[in-house]
């Protein structure tokens, strides 16, 4: 009989891949067009240029780390063995911060897009309801979740090639030219977290390592094939909806305010919003929400309960169910800290404090890598990044490029995220000194 202390390994290549693409698959649905609003089609282009390339980069990095160290820990694990505790730890708070942050931005377009249906419920209620379904859904069982995922992440990626092929069939190039850069060059670095937003949540996969039939080889090829199929689905959403109208199209509602879901505005422009192919999209849409909201709350429960599980935070994080084999306090945790940030209604706030957690957490596992192979070069890694040191070092240098970027762009929020990865610090330090 395995260990209460013990996750349950169940998961095939294809599951990660399912797992990896549906931690992502919404920022194709909702938020990525603010960053039109930032910089235009020609400046969030520029911005998506160096992102897909430090996603790449990265990806590629960071399956050297997953393979080499198939903890649930991921950044926290790799950061701490390779430049010990108080990295570690920073490390491993901004992955929290990103992966509990996150969701709460994706329920409220959930209850957004409900509410298109069902208008006389709140959006919050329905947000709240989404939180406690898939709560019970990852207590229930990784294979469960997972299954689950694969099928929803599954009919997401359909429902964006239905919405290419359409609108592909209205394209027109001189669209893109359409005020295209109403900002400057400048545009280009206020529009970086939102073509983040378009990859956010991949490097959860590297949590599941721990529950991966044959880790190495599974978490290797579940997360080199996700990251293609972003790219390849990132590219068509952003040409596919900008080339109908304009980028202005797809970020101003008609009544003149901003709408963060650009897809139902580009199928209306095109069809109407009574039209069935218009309802299809929207419903398969809230798969593509639903997907990367159900697989963040996984991730961000398997990084939760590292953190207790080595008494970096209080050690009830780190227990799994005695029958599921699941992070239940974690998942419950989480789930109270995503309600109380979903009711500040600051959904744009909230991605952006993910995303500067998301930064940070790519800088030190890039130095971690880097680190790694001074310090352990005899260490057994079955997946090898290629061209190194090129690949972590790109990441490394766009990562804080972009970080800085954000940081000038978003200096309250910036100053809000130090302030939270500040005081959790304090909290360790004193914590770790009184146990000592």
């Amino acid at each position: 009989m395995s260990s209460p202390t013990e996750l349950k390994r169940t998961l095939s290549p294809l599951m990660v891949w399912g797992l990896g693409v549906g931690y992502v698959i919404s920022g194709n649905y909702f938020g990525w067009n603010l960053g039109l609003e930032k910089g235009g089609t020609l400046g969030m282009a520029i911005a998506l240029f160096f992102i897909i390339i430090l996603y790449i980069t990265f990806t590629f990095s960071y399956t050297e780390l997953a393979c080499a160290i198939p903890k649930s820990g991921g950044a926290f694990d790799y950061a701490k063995r390779a430049l010990g505790n108080d990295l570690g730890f920073i490390a491993g708070m901004a992955q929290n911060i990103e992966f509990i942050f996150a969701p709460p931005a994706i329920a409220f377009a959930i209850g957004a897009y409900f509410n298109i249906f069902f208008p006389n419920i709140p959006v919050v209620i329905i947000a709240i309801v989404a939180y406690v379904i898939f709560f019970s859904l990852n207590v229930a069982g990784v294979k469960v979740a997972a299954v689950f995922e694969l099928g929803v992440t599954t009919l997401a990626v359909a429902a964006v090639f239905l919405f290419c092929g359409i609108t592909f069939q209205h394209f027109e190039f001189a669209h893109l030219k359409l005020n295209a850069l109403p900002f400057g060059w400048s545009g280009a670095f206020a529009a970086v977290p939102f073509a983040i937003w378009f990859f956010l949540g991949i490097e959860g996969v590297a949590n599941l390592a721990e529950e991966a039939i044959n880790p190495k080889r599974t978490i290797m090829l579940g997360f080199g094939s996700a990251i293609i199929t972003l790219v390849v689905l990132c590219l068509l959403t952003f040409t596919g909806s900008i080339g109908i109208a304009g980028w202005e199209a797809i970020v101003f509602k008609p009544d003149g305010t901003t709408s963060d879901s650009p897809l139902p505005l580009a199928m209306a422009h095109i069809l109407g919003n009574n039209n069935w192919q218009y309802k299809i999209l929207i419903t398969f849409g809230l798969f593509g929400l639903v997907a990367s909201f159900h697989g963040l709350m996984l991730a961000a429960g398997r990084s939760t309960m590292e953190f207790g599980r080595v008494n970096y935070a209080p050690a009830f994080l780190g227990k799994i169910h005695p029958r599921f084999q699941t992070p239940s306090n974690a998942l419950f945790v989480n789930m109270l800290m995503g309600i109380l940030a979903l009711l500040t209604g600051k959904t744009g706030e909230i991605i952006t404090i993910s995303v500067f957690g998301a930064l940070t957490l790519y800088i030190i596992s890039m130095l971690s890598l880097l680190k790694l192979r001074q310090k352990e070069p005899e260490l057994y890694r079955p997946f090898v990044v290629p061209l190194y040191p090129i690949f972590p070092v790109v990441a490394l240098v766009i990562a804080s490029c972009s970080f800085i970027a954000m940081a000038f762009y978003n200096r309250a929020l910036a100053l809000i995220y130090f302030l939270l990865l500040g005081l959790s610090f304090v909290i360790f330090k004193f914590v770790k000194k009184f146990n000592s």
